[in-house]
């Protein structure tokens, strides 16, 4: 709060956010406003929703703040930052962006919001960054509607990889330390995206559908018809059991123009190792230089912003709001990333001191290429 509090003109909403942050971090099943209050001693929710409906704080500026905290505490040069979405569940039509649409998180289509966000992972920890309300199109159309869930002018349609680019933006012009950028098929098949990140010398592993379109020597072709020659057996990073254990293939792609100053393209290929007809294609952008081992490092950190999203709604209520408008969904979502922010970076701060303890020491695995052109 001492880093936040600045954000807070009145004493008041200063300390509203400390409860509500304390509530946030508190053993409470659920972390609606009811519960909130009542953690804080307080008789009605109305001074938590006062909080996130009508006080007068700027939840952009906390989130810059968190960037901040992120630099800090879990900031390094291989960081890499991943794109992704997750959906809210919800009844009426009154929440702001609410519509039926598909949503990941259901796995079908359903009465929801969509929000895009942006986690940070590095070798001293991962958390949520920046997050972004997808406003569907017939939702930018219709003014009394924005109005009524408090939705601004300024505000215009936008999809998910154009939300995706704006987070990415203000956080490497912030200057946080990030040398990849990852995301699933829904950004990695639009090429503005990929371009944006070729223009900023940024190196990208997106995945792609396997009819995405791929440059050959001789025109293009689907990602599924690469000669893959080689495959390798190795780990894209730990889960829950143990190393996630895939085979690997890497085809370099020819240079159409857009690979210059020192920088290369591959199509990386996952194949399950029970299930050998099942595979993954992604669109990989770095420096020549790049090993296999450092590309399927970064495939698998995708997986990080899954664990951010499901440690953020079990142990700080990300989709425990009960809120309707634009503005408020940012104001919780931003206090809810500073608290998992918070628990992220103290898990990593005792794990260090647990393996300091116990002298653990990590060693790095051999690196090793096996090149493969892809001419057809």
């Amino acid at each position: 709060m001492a880093v936040l509090a600045p954000r807070f003109g009145r004493v008041e909403p200063r300390r509203q956010a400390r409860s509500y942050l304390l509530g946030l971090l508190s053993p409470l099943a659920d972390k609606n406003g009811w519960t909130l209050a009542e953690a804080a001693g307080d008789r009605t929710p109305d001074k938590m929703q006062r909080l996130l409906n009508a006080a007068c704080w700027d939840a952009d500026a906390v989130r810059d703040d968190l960037r901040g905290y992120t630099a800090e505490q879990v900031g390094h040069p291989d960081g890499v930052l991943i794109v992704d979405e997750t959906g809210f569940v919800k009844k009426g039509v009154r929440s702001a962006g609410v519509q039926r649409q598909y949503s990941g998180t259901a796995g079908r289509v359903e009465n929801c919001q969509l929000g895009v966000f942006l986690a940070y992972a590095s070798p001293r920890g991962r958390l949520l960054l920046d997050r972004e309300l997808y406003l569907p199109r017939t939702w930018c159309d219709d003014l009394p509607r924005r109005r009524d869930a408090g939705i601004g002018d300024e505000v215009r349609f936008a999809t998910k990889p154009a939300l995706g680019l704006g987070m990415l933006a203000r956080t490497m012009d912030a200057g946080l330390p990030a040398k990849w950028v990852t995301a699933d098929e829904a950004y990695g098949k639009d090429a503005k995206f990929r371009h944006w990140l070729q223009q900023r010398r940024t190196g990208y592993v997106l995945a792609v559908a396997k009819n995405q379109r791929i440059p050959t020597e001789r025109g293009s072709a689907r990602a599924d018809a690469a000669p893959v020659l080689a495959w390798k057996r190795r780990s894209c990073g730990d889960g829950v059991k143990g190393p996630r254990l895939y085979d690997w293939a890497v085809a370099t792609l020819p240079d159409t123009g857009t690979a210059e100053h020192g920088h290369a393209r591959w199509l990386l290929v996952r194949r399950n190792i029970t299930k050998p007809t099942e595979l993954a294609y992604y669109l990989c952008y770095g420096p020549a230089d790049t090993t296999d081992e450092e590309l399927i490092r970064v495939a698998g950190t995708r997986w990080a912003i899954e664990e951010c999203f499901q440690t953020s709604k079990n142990e700080v209520g990300l989709d425990h709001y009960q809120v309707r408008r634009y503005d408020a969904w940012y104001r919780h979502i931003t206090l809810v990333m500073v608290a998992h922010a918070f628990l992220a970076v103290t898990a990593t701060n005792a794990e260090k001191g647990a393996m300091s303890q116990n002298g653990t020491a990590s060693s790095a695995s051999p690196s090793v290429r096996s090149d493969v052109s892809w001419h057809t």
